[in-house]
C-alpha cells in the first residue's frame, strides 16, 4: 500500500509517499480501505516531532478516515467486509489501508460522502468528550468556542446548537465570522476588531458564558476566567499561544469555576468506545437529519500532503482539510 512517510521531523517538505505491506490486524480491529483521511492539527505537531505517537500506535500520521471495511479480526462482531465506516484512528490514517479498533468505527451517516464522513471522527470525539462529558454542557446553557472557523470550531458550533445551546464564537476575519454565524453562532467576534469579553458580556446581560472551549491559551486564559459565568466550565484542548501565564485565580473561587482540559489520543480504548457510542446515539441522528454538516475547506490528493499541511499551518482555511486516497 501507499502511505505517507517522514524523512526527518520538521517542515511539510519532510513528508513523501512511500510503499509498505498492509498493516497487521489484531483480533479486535477492522482493516479499512481508506477513501479519505482527515488532516488535523495534531498531525502537524507530530510531523514536527513534538507529539510522539503512543507506544502501541502506528507511527504513521492520520487520526481519522472514512472508507470500506475489507477484513475483520477474529473477535469483531459489529462490522463485516463491505460496511462503509468512518473511524477514529490511533495513527496510520495517511495510508491506503489502516487497522482500527472496531469500537472506534461509526457508520457513514446516511447521505454523507466519504469526504464529509472523514471530517467527523477526530473533531466530534474531541468536542463531545470535552464539552459534553468533561464540561457537562446542558441544553439551554451558553457556549463559546475560540477558533470558531476551524475544524473543531465549525463542528462545535453545530453540535452545541443541535443540543439546544446558545452559541458564541471567535474568529480572525469577517468571512470566518460570517461562516460561524451561518452555522449557528448567535454572535461571532472578530478578535482583531473587538474584545470578545466585552461583546459577550453585553450580549448576556453581564452574566457571561457557561462553557468555554479554548485551544488558544496565552492571554485568553485570564480573559476566559473573566468571561465565565458563575459555575462556568472552561476546557482547554490546546495552547497555541502558550500554556504558561500569570493568572489571578480569585475569580475561580468567587464564581465557583471549573478549569479543565484533556487530550484525546492517550485515552483508553474503553473511553474512546464510550464516546463513539454516545456520538452514535446523540449526534448521528442530527447528521442524518441535516442539522450537522461538516465544512470542507479543501480536498488534496495524497501526493499533495505537504500542501495540505501548509494550508493547516497558515490558519487561512475555514473548516476541515482532507486527503483523498481512493
Amino acid at each position: 500500500m501507499k502511505y505517507i512517510e517522514i524523512n526527518n521531523f520538521g517542515g511539510p517538505q519532510e513528508m513523501f509517499v512511500a510503499e509498505s505491506d498492509l498493516p497487521g490486524l489484531a483480533a479486535d480491529q477492522v482493516l479499512i480501505k481508506v477513501a479519505v483521511a482527515g488532516v488535523n492539527r495534531p498531525d502537524v505537531i507530530q510531523r514536527q516531532g513534538l507529539y510522539p505517537a503512543p507506544p502501541d500506535a502506528s507511527p504513521v500520521l492520520g487520526l481519522e478516515v472514512a472508507g470500506e471495511v475489507v477484513k475483520t479480526g477474529g473477535e469483531v462482531t459489529t462490522w463485516q467486509p463491505g460496511d462503509l465506516v468512518c473511524a477514529l484512528c490511533n495513527g496510520g490514517g495517511y495510508a491506503e489501508y489502516v487497522a482500527v479498533p472496531a469500537s472506534q468505527c461509526l457508520p457513514v451517516p446516511a447521505g454523507f460522502s466519504f469526504v464529509e464522513a472523514a471530517a467527523l471522527p477526530e473533531t466530534m470525539f474531541t468536542v463531545w468528550s470535552n464539552v459534553f462529558n468533561r464540561a457537562k454542557f446542558q441544553s439551554g446553557e451558553s457556549f463559546l468556542v475560540h477558533g470558531g472557523s476551524g475544524g473543531i470550531g465549525t463542528t462545535a458550533i453545530q453540535m452545541v446548537k443541535a443540543m439546544g445551546g446558545r452559541v458564541f464564537a471567535t474568529a480572525g476575519s469577517k468571512d470566518k465570522c460570517d461562516v460561524c454565524e451561518t452555522l449557528g453562532a448567535e454572535i461571532a467576534i472578530n478578535y482583531h476588531k473587538s474584545d470578545f469579553v466585552d461583546v459577550i458580556k453585553s450580549a448576556t446581560d453581564k452574566k457571561g458564558v457557561d462553557v468555554i472551549l479554548d485551544m488558544v491559551g496565552g492571554d485568553y486564559i485570564a480573559r476566559n476566567i473573566k468571561l465565565a459565568a458563575v459555575e462556568g466550565r472552561i476546557v482547554n484542548i490546546a495552547y497555541l499561544q502558550g500554556s504558561t501565564v500569570d493568572v489571578n485565580f480569585m475569580p475561580v473561587m468567587l464564581k465557583r469555576l471549573i478549569l479543565t482540559g484533556s487530550t484525546l489520543r492517550p485515552q483508553s480504548a474503553a473511553s474512546k468506545a464510550s464516546i463513539a457510542g454516545q456520538l452514535q446515539d446523540n449526534i448521528w441522528p442530527c447528521c442524518e437529519r441535516g442539522e450537522i454538516k461538516p465544512v470542507i475547506a479543501k480536498i488534496f490528493p495524497l501526493s499533495e500532503v505537504a500542501e495540505a499541511h501548509r494550508l493547516m499551518e497558515s490558519n487561512q482555511h475555514i473548516g476541515k482539510i482532507v486527503l483523498q486516497l481512493n
